[in-house]
This record gives C-alpha cells, sequence and structure tokens, in this order.
C-alpha cells in the first residue's frame, strides 16, 4: 500500500465502522481473513450478517464446538434479527445479557451475574469462572449454595434464581473471555478491511505470506480470479522475489518457483538492476552468477514460463 500509494496505512487508526468491510462479512467472501476461512465460520458469518465490531467479538466466541452443539449459536442469531422475543428471567439480566440477546456467551457475563444477583465480590466471581471451566461437581455444589443465599438476600425468587444457576453452569463448559475474543475480532476486522479496501495488495500479501505451500497459493490464486484480479505469470524482467501489485494484477513472485531459491533470485534481480532487462536466455546467462543460478534453477525458470517474454520457445530454450 505504501508503494503504491505513496502513504503507510496505520492498521490501528483505521475506521471501525468501514462500510466495505461489513459487507464482505457478510457476504462471506472471507478466504484470506483471519479466523474467518473455513466453510463453517463463513456459513454462520453469512447468516449473523454482523454490523458491528461487537458481533465479530461475539462471532469469535461462538464458532467453538460447545455454543455450536447447545443451540447457542441459533439462539444468538434469531435474537439479534428479531426472530424471537428476547426475555429474561429476572430484570437485573437484562444490561448484562442485552448485547448477546439474552445469551450468556462470555465468562465475563457469568461472573457479572453472580456479583448483580448473588453480591459475589470479583475474586469469588473468579473462583466461579475457574470452578465452571474445570467442572468440578463439588465446588460447583459450594457455589450454587453460596449463589442461592445471595440470590435471596437481594429478594429474588429462589426458583428464578435456581434457573440462572442452572444457566451458569451449563454456560460454564462453552464461556469464552471476551477480552481474548476481542483480541482476535480486532486482527478479524483488520485483515477483512484490507481485503474489503485494498483487494489487490492484500492477495499478493497473502500469497507471498504462503509462498512455501503450494496447495494455498493454488486456493487464493483461485480466489483472486473469483474476485477478478489476474495473476501474471512469472517473468525474468518483471518478478521480484515475492507476489507483486502491477497496476491492477498480481505479478507471481520467483520466490514461489519450486527449485529456485532465494540466492538465486537475487543473483537475477541484481543482474537486471544493473544492465536492464534480460533480452534472450543467452544474455541471461552472462550476466547472472552462475554458482548460485545453476542449471536446475534455469530449467524450473524455463518451464514455469518465467523466459516466456523474450520471445524463444520453451523447447528451444530448454
Amino acid at each position: 500500500i505504501q508503494e503504491r500509494y505513496g502513504n503507510a496505512l496505520d492498521i490501528s487508526r483505521i475506521d471501525m465502522e468501514d462500510a466495505k468491510t461489513f459487507e464482505l462479512l457478510c457476504a462471506g467472501k472471507t478466504t484470506g481473513v483471519f479466523q474467518l476461512e473455513s466453510s463453517g465460520m463463513r456459513d454462520i458469518l453469512v447468516k449473523l450478517r454482523p454490523e458491528s465490531f461487537n458481533d465479530i467479538i461475539a462471532l469469535v466466541a461462538l464458532y467453538r464446538p460447545g455454543p455450536l452443539e447447545s443451540g447457542m449459536v441459533d439462539d444468538f442469531i434469531k435474537g439479534k434479527h428479531g426472530k424471537v422475543d428476547v426475555s429474561y428471567l429476572v430484570p437485573e439480566l437484562e444490561p448484562i445479557l442485552k448485547n448477546t440477546y439474552g445469551v450468556i456467551l462470555y465468562q465475563e457475563q457469568a461472573m457479572k451475574i453472580a456479583s448483580v444477583l448473588a453480591n459475589y465480590s470479583m475474586a469469588e466471581a473468579d473462583n466461579l469462572r475457574k470452578a465452571m471451566g474445570k467442572k468440578v461437581a463439588a465446588i460447583m455444589v459450594q457455589e450454587r449454595k453460596r449463589f442461592l443465599e445471595g440470590a435471596r438476600d437481594n429478594g429474588i425468587d429462589p426458583k428464578k434464581a435456581e434457573s440462572i444457576f442452572d444457566l451458569i453452569e451449563k454456560f460454564g463448559g462453552y464461556g469464552f473471555n471476551k477480552s481474548h475474543s476481542a483480541a482476535y475480532a480486532l486482527i478479524v476486522y483488520q485483515t477483512a478491511f484490507l481485503k474489503a479496501n485494498y483487494p489487490v495488495e492484500f492477495m499478493a500479501s497473502v500469497l507471498t505470506s504462503e509462498m512455501g505451500n503450494t496447495d494455498n497459493v493454488v486456493k487464493y490464486i483461485t480466489e483472486c480470479r473469483n474476485q477478478g484480479i489476474s495473476v501474471l505469470p512469472p517473468d525474468i524482467n518483471e518478478s521480484g522475489m515475492n507476489f507483486t501489485v502491477v497496476e491492477q494484477s498480481i505479478r507471481f513472485g520467483l520466490a514461489a518457483i519450486k527449485n529456485v531459491g532465494e540466492g538465486a533470485i537475487e543473483s537475477i534481480i541484481a543482474a537486471r538492476e544493473a544492465d536492464g532487462p534480460f533480452k534472450t536466455i543467452y544474455d541471461f546467462c552472462e550476466r547472472v552468477d552462475l554458482r548460485r543460478v545453476n542449471k536446475r534453477v534455469v530449467e524450473s525458470l524455463i518451464k514455469c514460463g518465467a523466459f516466456d517474454s523474450t520471445g524463444s520457445r520453451r523447447s528451444q530454450m530448454l
């Protein structure tokens, strides 16, 4: 982005309500976006249709085996889209669970419920969180007693207090730490923002980061084509070490070619920068360091089409 537009993007100061980013997320076009590449995640993304950063935090917390198996995900999505009336067992729960449509999604919410309804201190609430996570039955029996006593002191109906503790206990196996989820969600948003606003530069960077994995390079080249971004073949006179941006296209990086090492590429680029483009394969062989650019490297470059721009046929050059 800096090379193309002359100004560096400060990733920590991007617009957190960018319309293009949320359009991309709602459409599930998230190949290359952190945490959102799996088909299951894309499926939930399309159903959830996130509209805010809070929705992305929730999405990261929801896509785990517990919430998926328990029906929490469906409850959350139906609540968000107004397909069910969100209700609360006691009015005190509304400010704690309103953002998650009545679903106890985060560990912090369970701790807050214990604090508000049963007078837990934050330290006691943290002990409850640990007991839920470890599913220690003996401790949970003690916590139930402690919770019900505290709720009674606050004038909360004992049956409702029992139901709320049951929910907390059930949720305990699935609860996710919100601060952890928010940190992941930030990287989700940042990568989605880059893909939505700088698609060519983003995909060139993704391809460069995956150069050692042929399957992933193929996957991301397919994604480029799906986005209407053409990936130009490798060229000894145009390609750099990495995938580079050429107008609205991406030029294949020499380091992604099998059998072509960094030392050979450095020699090729140095010769090109010193005396200009290579005119023929003979010109190339006279100018590069043949201790680094050996026969195997030259053959690989010919076979992948890197010499095609010289106008000679591959069979002749081989």
